[in-house]
């Protein structure tokens, strides 16, 4: 994998992670945790898009669908399991 395809498989899943900050209405330290959770997501989704050969809107190296799954898989677990309530 190459440098690039890196920073771009970095960039769009904060993309993804910032997005679901502020769409959820998230408040300071949210914005890490999201964006820790959009990036685990979208490599992990991406790994195994690669392991299963599974080629679902691949961008050159990246498989960018299934990161774009695994990241919102992530995020929304995350959110789930993160409530407090109060």
């Amino acid at each position: 994998m190459t440098l690039p395809a890196l920073f771009y498989g970095f960039l769009l899943s904060s993309l993804y992670g910032t997005a679901f900050h502020f769409w959820t209405g998230g408040k300071g330290l949210q914005l890490l945790f999201y964006l820790l959770l959009a990036w685990g997501g979208f490599w992990t989704g991406h790994f195994l898009g690669v392991y299963f050969e599974w080629t679902l809107a691949s961008l050159g190296p990246i498989r960018a669908g299934m990161g774009t799954i695994g990241s919102l898989l992530f995020l929304i677990l995350g959110r789930w399991l993160g409530k407090r309530d109060g």
